[in-house]
């Protein structure tokens, strides 16, 4: 129990040791009233933040308490380290109050059908417990999944012991598919294979055509033949190609 002359010599000398006696003093208190709260709390947050916030509201509390004004100092203290606390909720949690409301009447009613069934609660018997549509429940459960926040460094574990952070199990769009690179790189082998079964001037054709972007009628000066002999080697090579790349499967 710390006296009034405690309290006093704190105020007049401010001594850090004496004020890390006073703070482990009335830890309790802080512990009791995050204890409280907790049942209220949403799953952002659990008892142990509410006891960090609540020893920053008791430090406060502690520098400002001035024993000749005549009030028990855990009066004081009460209101400075529960607000303190509410205060970091309502920075931490942006959930509307209406929303939170339906979650705890969601949680409650599954506790009474777990208690009547004894069993695993499917979405229609707590529906039925609320009084609500399926799809009422669904709606609240949806938004609140979608306003839980969660860090991505988060160490999990895996099945096998290993140790994997949350957001290196989170699917890049960006990146390209390994199994897509690989098909691909395999297509380009089969065609690559397939024209190198070409006559020697239908590959040429191909090669001016695709890789060095002529027109028909610039392939045929320089191959010396016409617009239309170029037209029918062309044609003829894509056919020959499609020919061979479909006996292995393969779409051009």
């Amino acid at each position: 129990m710390i006296d009034i002359e405690t309290w006093r010599e704190y105020r007049r000398t401010r001594d850090a040791d004496l004020r890390q006696e006073l703070i482990i003093n009335y830890l309790p208190l802080v512990k009791y009233l995050a204890g409280r709260l907790a049942v209220k709390l949403p799953p952002c947050t659990n008892q142990e933040d509410m006891e960090s916030y609540g020893v920053f509201g008791l430090m406060e509390a502690i520098d400002k308490y001035d024993p000749e004004q005549g009030t028990r100092f855990e009066a004081y203290a009460y209101s400075r380290v529960l607000g303190a606390m509410i205060d970091e909720v309502r920075k931490l949690n942006w959930v509307p109050r209406t929303l939170m409301q339906k979650m705890q009447e969601v949680n409650v009613a599954r506790e009474k059908v777990e208690r009547k069934h004894h069993g695993p609660v499917t979405g229609e018997m707590l529906a039925a417990e609320m009084g609500i549509t399926l799809e009422e429940l669904r709606r609240i459960t949806v938004h609140f999944d979608r306003l839980n926040l969660m860090s991505m460094d988060e160490t999990l574990i895996g099945a096998d012991g290993e140790r994997l952070r949350r957001g290196d199990l989170l699917e890049d769009r960006t990146s390209p598919d390994p199994l897509e690179i690989i098909e691909r790189k395999e297509g380009q082998r089969i065609l690559g294979d397939a024209i190198s079964r070409l006559p020697e001037r239908d590959r040429t054709v191909l090669a001016l055509y695709y890789q060095e972007g002529l027109t028909l009628r610039e392939i045929g000066h320089v191959l010396d033949i016409s617009e239309s002999r170029v037209c029918q080697l062309h044609t003829r090579a894509l056919a020959k190609l499609r020919e061979f790349l479909a006996t292995r499967e393969v779409a051009v």
